[in-house]
């Protein structure tokens, strides 16, 4: 059985290339800790507080962070696989470029984050808050975005395919060089009012593109 810590504060502790493994952690605070190359697998943070932490090349498998808060973080190269994020906030943190891969990070909050040339594929991001959020030159496959706050996102030169735009308004985004499919460009072209013709029948799209 996993050992939890409880309301304990963390400061300036040197986590350094440290294996976490599955450790638990709830309603703590870390305080510039260097969790530099630092992993875990199975590792669990419930409604903690990071405060000016360096996740810096950290890696993460099969991890949660739920309801966490991250303040004046450092991302840059962190990799999360298949992980829990929901209900966490960054705030004023550095996210690039990071790489998600899997996982559910509904409800999180990512406003204005900068996250050129970063990867999330086969993400849940339902009912996030990305707005405007940079994703210029980044990935974006796969992933829900149902429900998602998308004002002023920015998607240029974004390979955007199988992912769920249906929440986005494309006239409230800058998309120039984004990567769709077909069926993808059938839901913009409804959001945007307009009606596809193929071989001058008009044709009726759904939201969610169909005929």
């Amino acid at each position: 059985m996993t050992e939890t810590t409880e309301d304990e504060t963390f400061t300036r502790e040197d986590w350094y290339a440290e294996e976490l493994g599955a450790k638990a952690f709830t309603n703590c605070a870390f305080h510039e800790v260097d969790l530099t190359e630092a992993t875990t697998e199975g590792a669990v943070f419930t409604e903690c507080t990071f405060g000016n932490v360096r996740f810096n090349a950290s890696k993460h498998s099969s991890s949660a962070f739920v309801g966490c808060v991250f303040q004046r973080c450092n991302f840059f190269d962190a990799e999360f696989t298949g992980c829990k994020l929901m209900g966490s906030t960054f705030k004023e943190s550095t996210v690039r470029p990071m790489r998600v891969h899997g996982g559910d990070w509904s409800f999180v909050g990512l406003p204005d984050a900068d996250l050129r040339n970063s990867v999330f594929e086969q993400v849940r991001l339902r009912e996030a808050d990305l707005t405007g959020a940079d994703f210029t030159d980044a990935a974006l496959t796969g992933v829900d975005l149902s429900g998602a706050q998308l004002h002023r996102i920015k998607l240029g030169r974004c390979d955007l395919r199988g992912s769920d735009l249906s929440a986005l308004d494309p006239l409230e985004a800058e998309l120039a060089g984004a990567v769709i499919t077909t069926e993808q460009a059938a839901v913009l072209a409804t959001a945007m009012g307009l009606i596809v013709a193929e071989d001058g029948v008009r044709v009726k799209v759904s939201a969610r593109g169909g005929r």
